[in-house]
């Protein structure tokens, strides 16, 4: 019996759908009395304080096991991953900002926001609580880095494992808090901020613009993994038509599991069906799993781009670039849940402008929606990386034997 409830147990987007479907009766119903929207946005407040009390010890719990992780191992080829992880999760970052900033103004126009800045008042929570970070998000970030690279340092030298240890058991602390409290309330949340958003009358300018966006996003995941194995696949001399069939077993479980780290077994097959040695596929794939999160930026730019353009606020480009190299890194070791990366960029958010509790209610909303399509789009991404890597420790070999 427990096992078929499990199976009958509803996905977190569906939950997310239904939230939003929900948030808008319930905000446009004039019958549900102020009080029950009163309550929600209590909720939603307190959560989003709740959550940044939280983000700091996210930034040091993930970020400091994932770069003392990524400076111990495999030499070159392991620089050359994280070098090419990084410029391919910055590249799509970029090619998502170019075509969010070009083609997102044709239906995100003046008219809607107009609309957006004379809606009226939303509902106020009952009550807050003052819940202050026990510090601030740049200190988390320096401290991070510093701390990561320290440990890193310290096991190369045959030290540094308490340290390690201590580090990585905080990091599982903090997946768990993700696990079993942000992520399940995650609809709430929205349901809460959709509700407002319906009270105010804004809700239905803001959603027609969310599934323009959703098959935008949805285009450009598909045209950069189809990239990425052209480049990569005539490079190492592989047929890319070939090497994109063999990754839809992989696409398709991160449809599901909205999680790189469940996809992982899978991937390796697929990586081992495109060719790849699997000393290399076992390095690459799981590795890559935590680094190159293409997909995942496209979408955060892209959600970014939206509301800087609904709010009508500034968008140049040296301010998303600096946006983008910060989070390509920020997002390292991102945590396997859904939504995890969108949880990691929080904290930068507000470098953009996007500060306010409602504009990043907003943004996680969208983004959530389109997650699991961005965590599809990240490990295959994954596996035309492991084939570059691959023909590069294959050279190696050669020239070694020669």
């Amino acid at each position: 019996m427990t096992k078929r409830l499990e199976k009958r147990k509803i996905g977190l987007v569906p939950r997310i759908i239904l939230a939003i479907i929900l948030g808008i009766i319930v905000g446009r119903l004039p019958i549900v009395p102020e009080f029950v929207l009163q309550i929600f946005a209590t909720f939603t407040t307190i959560f989003s304080d709740f959550l940044s009390f939280v983000i700091p010890f996210m930034i040091i719990g993930f970020v400091v096991q994932g770069i003392a992780d990524l400076s111990h191992g495999a030499g070159k080829l392991l620089g050359i991953t994280v070098l090419t992880s990084y410029i391919s999760t910055v590249i799509g970052g970029l090619l998502a900002y170019l075509v969010a900033s070009n083609l997102f103004p044709l239906f995100i126009t003046s008219d809607l926001v107009d609309q957006l800045s004379q809606a009226g008042e939303g509902i106020k929570p009952l009550f807050t609580i003052p819940l202050e970070p026990f510090f601030d998000v740049t200190g988390a970030i320096i401290f991070a880095f510093m701390m990561g690279l320290g440990i890193s340092w310290l096991r190369q030298h045959g030290r540094g494992k308490v340290l390690y240890e201590a580090f990585s058991d905080f990091g599982g602390i903090i997946s768990q808090v993700l696990a079993t409290i942000i992520v399940p309330l995650l609809p709430v949340y929205i349901f809460g901020n959709i509700a407002n958003l319906a009270y105010t009358g804004t809700v239905f300018a803001i959603l027609n613009v969310f599934w323009k966006v959703f098959i935008c996003v949805l285009i450009m995941h598909l045209l950069y993994i189809t990239f990425l194995f052209f480049v990569f696949g005539t490079y190492a001399g592989k047929n890319p038509i070939e090497l994109i069939k063999n990754q839809i077993p992989g696409y398709m479980t991160a449809l599901g599991t909205q999680s790189s780290a469940a996809t992982i077994p899978v991937n390796v097959k697929c990586a081992l069906k495109n060719g790849v040695s699997e000393g290399i596929a076992n390095f690459v794939v799981p590795l890559c799993a935590t680094i190159h999160l293409a997909g995942s930026i496209i979408t955060i730019t892209s959600c970014a781009t939206t509301l800087l353009l609904i709010y009508d606020m500034p968008h140049g480009f040296l301010m998303m670039l600096g946006f983008i190299l910060m989070l390509g890194v920020a997002m390292v070791a991102a945590p396997g849940t859904p939504g995890g990366a969108i949880m990691s960029a929080l904290p930068f958010l507000p470098m953009i402008g996007i500060a306010s509790q409602a504009m990043q209610q907003i943004m996680i909303s969208l983004y959530i929606t389109q997650d699991s399509f961005g965590t599809a789009a990240n490990v295959s991404g994954d596996n035309a990386i492991a084939v570059f890597i691959d023909k590069i420790y294959q050279e190696k070999i050669k020239s070694s034997d020669q």
